[in-house]
């Protein structure tokens, strides 16, 4: 070692392959003062080395290199800082990086230890003649070194520099500096080899790497395309914990790339197509970022592509689909044109896919295209403030239609070994999401798959921890590494239940359904899903999909109710289902914000119970009363007497809790109010009890309070049938209704039963 002379520094150990990584940690041009070259001497002599010793003669019998035995020997007895980096350059003199085993590189690592790259790392003061950063350049290339093992990249002592080595990527100088170059490569080597420990990527987003990755791309210094790749690395193993610790600087990133790919007019741009998807946020997109990205895609999706071209595209569009619906889209002709094209581009790939025999079906891209194809469903079956006109909807539903019968067909050969594969389950979701709006096409294909359908619930249902992972594997295969937007369901059953509601409606489709065993499937579903709701259960946390789902299972029975009352009485799985509505409704009353399913419950509840009324279950029970009380409570607080400016007579108004939700509550409370009056002749406890809740009074004194006119005949007609049946079956209700002015009030509504029902004795 001499005096001012340019040394090139070749650490062993370092990766080679890592993208965007250099073959070794180095150091290069490094100029070192005479007192370290003394003490570098000096340490020499002690040990025993010539300089004619450095070149490796290897000892075939013991395995061992001699030359670096002595090397790491005269490192060990390092006195200081200035003899230990001398023993050490002779180490690398020894070994070459590419020659080098696992366990030479661990004994080098016990020889040298953390606390002289340590003191390296944090050193403020640099020796005469030698650059301030080279002196960190060299604790960082033998932290290098040392990842290369990776149980030291996820040794405490590499994890706690983290914070020091993320300041290196944003820190200012020369660009053309050989030195500050190696230190930022070897820098990304190091975090490149914490990212890939199992732990890793946690603690570089709470070490603050994140954001210096994002500073380090969008200021395009040496490097920066590490920066990049390393960032997708992180997202693609942590997406909401990086979208925490550096929302705004990731955003910053996603408007840099949404940019370039708008404007990108080479083949950078299908490039961009892969990484964007990993860059939009979990939460709402800038909406610059969505008219660069739409623009970027309109021209893509309008040129003559191969597959590897387009299928990237598609992607990127299912991911802005699911993120944001339609929302990414404009408004106009432009917009509508660009939304027939990406549906009409879905439908193509998906018949290709799964009608060609003999070819592997590309899941990933198949997955996006349904995603599509549930984009154009929504939107060919919104009424207001659609994006296309009504040609455009009829041509989409025509193609969609044949790309659901490829669907149909290729899950009716899907064997019992393949049920539990991502891809059935994304089938099954398109097909639900097709037979919530339309079950009236494809009428036989839909009745011959619906064993299969049920079959398939029943085993996911059975298997929930399963069903929830093939959810998110789902997610994974189609769209993102994670499901930012609405939640997919974690169950089969869930996706198929508005269609079945449309379903039992028919005929033939109820019988299959029935036969298959699909009614005793669904009890159970709903009374598993129920128990999420009950009290010990914090529903403030539970998806929106589980109460909607209740809501729906509810339209189902009562679709049976009507069409199936057999089936009702003689299969005891309804007779749980009855037991469990007389428990929870007087709980789920009193909740805000949940009277609509109240109004299911209530309603499906009092139904049943007149086809079960011989159940000892209702024969005056504690449930029983419990229930029809909150009943009554449901159909006795639904309208109010409201005052109206300049008239001295209130009017018949819907109370607050109601109006907001009427549109589709109103079907509810009116077969509600019928199958109250079917009950009350049926349950002879029932009149009493109503009266004791005093019901039937204050609806007289309400219908006496208001104008006539502010009635409508359907709800005097539903007022009346209550009140007759109540005073046919209870003298003290008559008493009671007549003391409230009740005949008087009859001949005003013009109530002829009532009227003469409370005129006999």
């Amino acid at each position: 070692i001499a005096a001012g002379v340019g040394v090139e520094l070749q650490l062993p150990g370092a990766g080679s392959g890592q993208r965007g990584v250099s073959s070794g940690p180095r150091l290069r041009s490094i100029a070192f003062g005479e007192d370290f070259a003394a003490r570098g001497r000096s340490l020499l002599g002690k040990a025993g080395i010539m300089a004619s010793d450095c070149e490796p003669a290897l000892n075939q019998a013991e395995g061992r290199n001699p030359t670096l035995e002595r090397y790491l020997g005269a490192l060990r007895e390092a006195k200081n800082d200035s003899e230990q980096f001398a023993a050490l350059l002779l180490v690398t003199k020894a070994v070459k990086a590419g020659d080098i085993d696992a366990k030479t590189r661990r004994r080098i690592f016990d020889a040298v230890g953390f606390t002289f790259p340590n003191r390296l790392l944090t050193s403020k003061e640099a020796p005469d003649g030698c650059p301030d950063h080279v002196l960190r350049a060299l604790g960082v290339a033998l932290l290098a070194c040392f990842c290369s093992d990776p149980e030291l990249a996820a040794h405490p002592q590499v994890l706690n520099k983290i914070p020091i080595l993320s300041t290196f990527l944003t820190a200012r100088g020369d660009p053309d500096d050989a030195a500050r170059r190696s230190m930022i490569d070897d820098t990304y080597q190091c975090l490149t080899a914490v990212a890939g420990t199992p732990r890793g990527p946690r603690h570089l987003i709470a070490g603050g790497t994140v954001s210096a990755l994002c500073q380090a791309y969008l200021g395009h210094g040496y490097g920066f395309d590490q920066a990049l790749a390393l960032l997708v690395g992180l997202l693609a193993a942590a997406e909401t914990q990086c979208w925490k610790e550096a929302e705004p600087d990731l955003l910053a990133v996603l408007r840099g790339l949404s940019e370039d790919f708008q404007k990108a007019e080479d083949a950078s741009k299908f490039e961009l197509c892969q990484l964007l998807p990993l860059f939009l946020p979990p939460t709402t997109v800038p909406s610059e970022c969505l008219r660069d990205l739409q623009a970027g895609l309109a021209r893509i999706l309008g040129s003559k592509l191969s597959s590897w071209q387009r299928n990237p595209a598609l992607k990127l569009a299912a991911r802005l689909a699911h993120a944001c619906g339609s929302d990414w889209i404009p408004a106009g002709n432009s917009g509508s044109k660009f939304l027939a094209l990406l549906v009409n581009l879905a439908c193509v790939e998906v018949r290709l896919a799964l009608e060609e025999t003999g070819t592997e079906v590309k899941e990933d891209v198949v997955t996006a295209c349904y995603a599509l194809m549930e984009l154009g469903i929504q939107e060919c079956t919104r009424c207001e403030q659609s994006l296309l006109k009504e040609p455009q909807k009829v041509q989409l539903v025509s193609v969609m239609k044949e790309a659901i019968g490829s669907v149909i067909h290729y899950l009716q050969q899907v064997g019992q070994e393949k049920q539990k594969e991502p891809f059935v389950f994304a089938s099954v979701r398109i097909l639900g999401a097709w037979l919530a709006e339309e079950t009236s096409s494809l009428r036989k294909e839909v009745c011959q798959l619906l064993p299969f359908l049920v079959r398939y619930a029943k085993t996911l249902y059975e298997e929930a921890e399963e069903a929830n992972d093939l959810s998110q594997q789902v997610a994974t295969l189609a769209i993102s590494p994670t499901t930012p937007g609405p939640t997919w369901p974690g169950d089969a059953l869930r996706l198929l239940l508005p269609g079945w509601c449309h379903l039992t409606v028919e005929d033939g489709p109820r019988e299959i359904l029935i036969k298959e065993g699909a009614p005793s499937l669904l009890c159970k579903y709903f009374l598993q899903q129920w128990e999420l709701t009950s009290p010990g259960h914090d529903t403030s946390v539970l998806p929106d999909s589980v109460e909607i789902g209740l809501q729906t299972c509810c339209h189902i029975f009562l679709n049976l109710v009507v069409t199936a009352p057999g089936l009702i009485k003689r299969d005891a799985c309804f007779t749980s289902l009855m037991n469990t509505l007389m428990a929870s409704l007087p709980a789920l009353v009193q909740q805000q914000g949940r009277l609509l399913l109240a109004a299911n419950v209530a309603t499906l509840g009092l139904l049943m119970a007149r086809l079960l009324s011989t159940s000892p279950a209702l024969q005056g029970t504690p449930a029983s009363r419990g229930f029809f009380a909150a009943a009554i409570l449901f159909l006795s607080q639904s309208h109010v007497a409201r005052a109206t400016p300049g008239s001295d007579q209130a009017v018949l108004a819907l109370s607050p809790d109601y109006e907001g939700i009427w549109a589709d509550l109103q079907e509810l409370w009116f077969l509600g109010m019928q199958a109250f009056t079917g009950c009350v002749p049926l349950l002879p406890w029932l009149a009493p009890a109503a009266l004791r809740s005093r019901w039937p009074q204050e609806l007289l004194q309400l219908l006496g309070s208001v104008s006539p006119n502010s009635v409508k005949p359907e709800m005097v007609a539903a007022y009346q049938g209550v009140l007759v049946e109540l005073a046919r079956a209870n003298r003290l209700c008559r008493e009671a209704m007549r003391l409230q002015a009740g005949e008087e009030t009859a001949s005003h509504y013009r109530m002829a039963a009532l009227e003469q029902c409370l005129a006999e004795p």
